[in-house]
């Protein structure tokens, strides 16, 4: 796996797009306006292929890889707050998603 920094913010955007099993069209804006749309198409392939396991692995590896600083990370949280909210929900699911993503990002 050797994702460009885009390729990693669509992924985990993508992963919590998903949490609550589906992707609305205002989530897909949300990631195509951090990422052009070949890398949001590419990355959409590969995360239609993974399970959960290694979604997760796959997040880990790729904030190892690209070395997150904490200001960073702290911008990651925003963008995925605002994936969160696009569709105008933030039901049960996406909040504990929103947790483990964090959890995962403050190691």
């Amino acid at each position: 796996m050797n994702w460009t920094k885009n390729e990693f913010i669509a992924y985990i955007l993508l992963y919590a797009a998903n949490s609550d099993f589906t992707e609305s069209n205002e989530e897909r804006n949300v990631i195509i306006s951090k990422v052009d749309m070949n890398e949001f198409q590419k990355i959409h392939e590969e995360f239609d292929n993974d399970n959960d396991y290694q979604s997760i692995q796959k997040i880990i590896h790729g904030l190892e890889a690209h070395n997150y600083s904490k200001e960073e990370i702290s911008e990651l949280l925003i963008d995925l707050k605002m994936m969160f909210f696009a569709d105008g929900e933030f039901d049960t699911q996406e909040q504990n998603m929103f947790l483990l993503l964090k959890k995962i990002l403050k190691r």
